[in-house]
């Protein structure tokens, strides 16, 4: 039986069957059940969608809660979620086939396919684009106007008038512009739109029947409406204009059914030649020579000492989540119509409850081997409760931190209260950094607070999340 036709039996008996697995599940099926409801419970999302599959069978796919709240409908197996950046492994894919087409190199200079682009382009390859290692920083409110509509020669030129955040390949750094750029290449070296690359070449060999790139204009049955928390109540999404919701760097429509599909086609390694798929799953080294676990479009961790695959979205009110442990051979796909939702505390959990070695490891003190660090890691978060962080002494944060994201962060500290003890749970490398990780107690309230340090001292991460 054809992998397209496999995979569709598979999805299609579970999809049958997903609305009377209460009661005929197994154990394992109730446990996630709870974990999962319980979850959207802590996490205030409507609506969630979770598929499990373990050693290529489909033991989970199911909806939870509602995917529309005005409407009062259910999600369920067949719901269309918004990938998010969860697409840029599709894009990746599109990529990959204008390669083995022999259109495209991975080492082609972007001056090859856009001559007025800025001669200091002419060092950034097609590889950096897709690594997120060409420097060139992300789009960020003030730049682009997400409620106006543009051409691909106006979204070139605006990604032309931004200024280098390093020499190409010297470090990682997330760029959505990066993806958007892939995609007008696919265009500029096959002559047709990225999406109808993927619609083509990948979704319909593949019975991914539902994936599609987005549009506010067609009818698309069982589509989910995106929400966000603001002070508390939940409210729709915001509108972003059509055509900046179909660029490459995320924008598609998905259902878990067509992730299970995709899933499938990783594992049996189709769509691309061998080759393809290693490039695409092999972390990309800097030029110092150091490695940073992310291929071409696909984060590459590990968690208990196996090789973990996969990637986050979020855009326009939705969180996804695709996880997939190799070593256990299990895959996870967590889709939220929440902008808050933590669909990777979902995946993890599920994981932890199949397998216990996948479990997220517990954060103990450990020994404090760089004092001088920790002082200035103190200093640093005094600062910031002060609203007094200085920018020259950042580099490489995501573009609108200064000065946005650090009066958040003070108005974060503020709210906690005073720090009443920090200890350091983790000191690691990524890439050429180097990352600690701190909890910190405001009263009955502990945080993770991270900071990561450059070669050159210069702090590249800086956050306070929930412990």
């Amino acid at each position: 039986m054809a992998l397209a036709s496999r995979v569709m039996h598979a999805v299609a008996l579970v999809l049958a069957t997903a609305a009377g697995l209460a009661g005929a599940q197994e154990p394992a099926g109730d446990r996630i059940d709870r974990l999962v409801r319980a979850e959207m419970q802590r996490q205030n999302v409507p609506g969630v969608v979770v598929g499990v599959v373990k050693g290529g069978v489909v033991i989970k796919a199911q909806g939870y809660g509602y995917a529309n709240l005005e409407h009062q409908v259910p999600a369920g197996a067949t719901t269309v979620y918004q990938s998010g950046s969860l697409g840029k492994q599709f894009t990746a894919a599109a990529v990959m086939l204008q390669v083995e087409d022999g259109k495209l190199s991975l080492a082609d200079p972007l001056t090859k396919f856009f001559p007025d682009a800025p001669k200091k382009w002419g060092s950034i390859t097609v590889q950096h684009l897709l690594t997120h290692t060409s420097g060139i920083p992300g789009y960020v409110d003030g730049i682009l106007d997400y409620r106006k509509d543009y051409t691909e020669e106006e979204l070139s030129r605006f990604a032309y008038s931004l200024d280098l955040e390093f020499a190409a390949g010297a470090r990682w750094s997330y760029s959505d512009t990066g993806y958007v750029l892939l995609g007008i290449i696919v265009r500029k070296v096959s002559g047709a739109f990225y999406g109808d690359v993927l619609a083509e070449r990948v979704f319909k060999p593949l019975g991914m029947t539902t994936a599609r790139v987005i549009s506010e204009a067609d009818l698309v049955p069982n589509r989910a409406a995106g929400y966000r928390l603001v002070g508390g109540a939940v409210k729709n999404q915001e509108w972003v204009s059509p055509t900046l919701n179909t660029t490459a760097d995320g924008a598609l429509y998905l259902t878990v059914g067509d992730l299970i599909a995709w899933d499938a086609a990783v594992r049996a390694g189709a769509v691309l030649a061998p080759a393809s798929w290693q490039r695409m799953l092999t972390p990309v080294q800097l030029n110092s020579g150091k490695t940073y676990p992310y291929g071409f479009g696909w984060g590459l961790d590990e968690r208990g000492g196996q090789p973990l695959q996969g990637h986050t979205g979020a855009w326009q009110g939705f969180q996804a989540r695709f996880s997939r442990f190799v070593g256990e051979d299990l895959s996870i796909v967590v889709l939220a119509n929440l902008a808050e939702a933590d669909p990777t505390r979902i995946a993890d959990g599920i994981a932890g409850l199949l397998h216990p070695q996948l479990s997220v490891p517990v954060l103990r003190p450990i020994k404090d081997r760089d004092p001088e660090a920790t002082a200035r890691c103190k200093r640093l978060l005094d600062e910031a409760r002060a609203g007094k962080l200085a920018p020259a002494e950042f580099a490489h944060l995501p573009a609108g931190f200064f000065p946005a994201g650090a009066k958040a962060v003070q108005d974060q500290l503020r709210a906690l209260g005073p720090a009443q003890g920090m200890t350091l749970v983790s000191q690691s490398d990524l890439g050429d950094d180097r990352v600690f990780m701190y909890e910190v107690a405001f009263g009955s309230v502990a945080m993770h607070y991270t900071v990561a340090f450059a070669p050159n001292s210069a702090v590249t991460q800086f956050s306070l999340l929930p412990k």
